[in-house]
Formats: C-alpha cells, structure tokens, sequence
C-alpha cells in the first residue's frame, strides 16, 4: 500500500509525514470535526511522544485509540 506524504510545519520546522491514506483519513475527520488544523493535531501527538519512538508511529497508535474510544 503506497504511503501518501504531507508536509507541514512542526514548532517553526518544515517536516513531512508518509502515512497509509486510511491513517489520513481518521485524522483529517478529526481535524475536520474539531475545527483545528492538522499541524496543531500532530503537533500535541508530538510533543507527547516517546522522543525515540518515530512520529508516524505515534501519529498511527493515536489513530488506534481514536478507533478504540469511538
């Protein structure tokens, strides 16, 4: 399954995310229903992360838990 790449800026840095587009698609309804921009989202995943675990890793398990609360 292809990733698809978004860019964004991350605490003042340009950086890019590869995810799976069923990945995307949780968090852009996410972002959507709480009216806040992706890099405000991926921005609170990254600041409470395991700084060695990677962040589209991060941005994947919080997907899972979004799932898991719905």
């Amino acid at each position: 399954m292809p990733l698809v790449k978004r860019s964004l800026s991350l605490h003042g840095h340009r950086t890019s995310l590869a995810l799976e587009p069923e990945f995307w698609d949780v968090v852009d309804t996410h972002i959507k229903s709480e009216k806040r921009s992706l890099a405000s989202l991926i921005a609170e995943i990254d600041d409470s992360r395991d700084p060695d675990d990677p962040l589209s890793s991060a941005v994947r398990v919080w997907v899972l838990k979004q799932l898991r609360s719905a």
